[in-house]
């Protein structure tokens, strides 16, 4: 017997009506996946160093 182990295939990203990032993702068996990453909780990004 085997054990199945998912694979997050990405279906896309949204913002939702909070500001939230949301990430979509799903497995071949069906089984999907939704991440939120909170906007207001990570530091402000600067420019890229050169």
């Amino acid at each position: 017997m085997s054990d199945h182990v998912h694979v997050r295939l990405s279906q896309g990203l949204s913002v939702s009506a909070e500001g939230e990032l949301v990430e979509h993702s799903r497995c071949r068996c069906g089984a999907t996946f939704t991440k939120v990453f909170d906007a207001d909780g990570g530091k402000a990004e600067g420019p890229a160093p050169s």
